[in-house]
């Protein structure tokens, strides 16, 4: 019997938001030595990213190539540390870990992501973690907190790119 009174009627559990913040406020300018630091390996970002979904509660997903977990530099999944690999979990994950959805800017909340296309080539390549939000929601009132170039409580208007997309965590499954 299930008798976490958490869980929603659509079978989601709550993300919680304030610890993924957390996380970020305390790792955004140094490493967890739990995790390995991708920033000579094309960029730590992503996996800044997912080590805060996972302090917001988020269980890992075992599923052989294509879910989202971390153990070691050798044995991880390619969404937990790669943008593109990320995001396509998030979107399609029908099993244990966290659901995601594409959102307008005015859906935005503490905790959800934003990726960035610097190039002009339909790849996104930098996640950003959404630690404030003031108003009227527009990019100069959006801060986030990544890894690479080491940022928390950056204005997101200070970033160049070619394309921009939200994501916002629904919650996950258990």
């Amino acid at each position: 019997m299930d008798y976490n009174f958490n869980k929603t009627v659509t079978g989601i559990y709550p993300y919680d938001r304030k610890k993924a913040y957390l996380y970020a406020a305390k790792w955004a300018f140094s490493r967890n030595p739990e995790y390995y630091d991708f920033e000579n390996l094309g960029g730590d970002c992503t996996n800044f990213i997912s080590q805060a979904l996972h302090a917001g509660g988020c269980p890992m997903n075992h599923t052989r190539d294509t879910g989202w977990y971390f153990y070691n530099l050798n044995n991880r999944a390619a969404a937990w540390t790669g943008v593109e690999f990320l995001y396509r979990f998030l979107m399609n994950n029908k099993g244990r870990g966290p659901i995601a959805r594409l959102c307008k800017i005015e859906e935005l909340e503490v905790g959800d992501i934003i990726q960035l296309n610097f190039e002009d080539d339909n790849i996104f390549n930098h996640s950003l973690l959404v630690v404030r939000i003031e108003q009227p929601i527009n990019h100069d009132n959006i801060f986030i907190s990544t890894h690479t170039d080491d940022r928390f409580d950056y204005q997101l208007s200070n970033y160049y790119y070619n394309d921009i997309r939200y994501i916002h965590i629904e919650g996950y499954k258990y």
